[in-house]
């Protein structure tokens, strides 16, 4: 682990250096790690201002979207001028102007079939900030094969959710499949282009990613693996249900 920083490094990253937990070995493997976020929105925004903030060494964002207008609201990376530009060029743009010693990789593409294993094994957290059923199975199922740590969370109107999955680290660790076992049928959960959602609910759960993910890194605290944590906004009510790992799992059952 390499532990030579420089004098701005120090400074930049003083109050986690001074942390117990993380101390400058802890910050020196935040240097080392790499994240990749799936989705530029609205937890993707806060996940990846924090992660680079944090001198996380390597993210890559992932996203195929361009800009629009009530993408604002919620997605706190972009400002106006970005309006029509891919939405990944205005990210990176953003966390370059926060820091500029990390590498960051704006991949402008959708996440397919043929495309996901690459993305994934590049990476050594996943974070996935998706607003579609279909990426988010095929994210989770690229992140088993692969044996990467997943850090998966979901908002609509005024709830949030947010777990981690990496059954390549224990028996008791399932999987997202073992939470959902399938996508549910067409038109049956509403996304928030159609329920809506109020900004500041992806902005927590984002935030959160980011913080579970820099747990993971550090091999500190307890982690959310085999947890769900579910936040109502409008009851101000933080709820953990446990998720237990199905034996009988058609993705991690041979993990």
């Amino acid at each position: 682990m390499d532990l030579d920083f420089s004098e701005a490094e120090i400074a930049r990253y003083s109050r986690h250096i001074l942390l117990r937990e993380v101390g400058g070995e802890g910050q020196a493997r935040l240097r080392a790690a790499s994240v990749l976020i799936v989705g530029a929105g609205g937890l993707g925004s806060p996940a990846a201002l924090y992660l680079a903030a944090a001198g996380v060494g390597r993210i890559g964002i992932v996203d195929h979207d361009v800009l629009e207008l009530s993408n604002l609201q919620r997605q706190v990376i972009h400002t106006v001028e970005g309006l029509g530009a891919p939405k990944v060029e205005g990210a990176a743009e953003a966390l370059r102007r926060i820091n500029p010693e990390i590498l960051l990789r704006p991949i402008r593409a959708r996440v397919t079939a043929e495309t996901v294993d690459d993305l994934v094994g590049e990476h050594d957290i996943v974070l996935d900030g998706t607003d579609n059923f279909a990426t988010r199975f095929l994210v989770a199922d690229a992140c088993v094969r692969a044996r990467r740590t997943l850090v998966s969370a979901a908002v609509l109107r005024f709830e949030g959710q947010i777990s981690t999955f990496k059954p390549h680290a224990g028996p008791d660790c399932p999987c997202y499949r073992c939470l959902y076992p399938e996508p549910p049928p067409p038109g049956m959960v509403p996304s928030c282009s159609e329920a809506g959602v109020l900004g500041p609910v992806t902005g927590v759960m984002g935030t959160l990613q980011a913080t579970e993910a820099m747990k993971e890194i550090l091999g500190i605290g307890t982690s959310l693996a085999g947890r769900l944590l579910l936040w109502d906004a409008l009851d101000a009510r933080f709820r953990m249900i446990a998720i237990p790992r199905d034996p009988n799992c058609a993705v991690c059952g041979n993990v």
